[in-house]
């Protein structure tokens, strides 16, 4: 549940940040990067909790990539006055990914994440 609230917070700050540094990603109001955040941060906690344990961090934080990339990329799609170019979302999922490692981390090294399977 950590991990679910910190995403919250996280990514949509992240989204935001994007939007001004990364010339082809554009939201024309900070509701739209909140929107995509929230459903980055519900889509990443699923697959945390589903996928994070201590032998799996890396795979983790790949998939967690991969994952950005689609949802930035087409979510944005579906909202007016908002442009995100692929190469913009997988810039985006990059920064995504970088705040997503120490989280990670943290996740397995506090016992938030579930064990390896026996």
């Amino acid at each position: 549940m950590t991990g679910l609230l910190i995403k919250i917070f996280v990514c949509p700050t992240i989204l935001i940040i994007a939007s001004f540094i990364l010339p082809n990603v554009h939201y024309s109001s900070a509701y739209q990067a909140a929107i995509v955040g929230l459903v980055l941060a519900l889509v990443g906690h699923m697959m945390e909790v589903m996928l994070l344990r201590e032998d799996t961090l890396v795979l983790s934080a790949v998939l967690d990539f991969f994952a950005s990339t689609l949802i930035v990329y087409f979510v944005s799609a579906w909202l007016p006055n908002t442009t995100v170019t692929f190469p913009g979302a997988i810039l985006t999922a990059v920064l995504l990914t970088i705040a997503e490692i120490p989280l990670h981390r943290y996740l397995v090294r506090s016992g938030q994440a579930r064990k390896s399977a026996i």
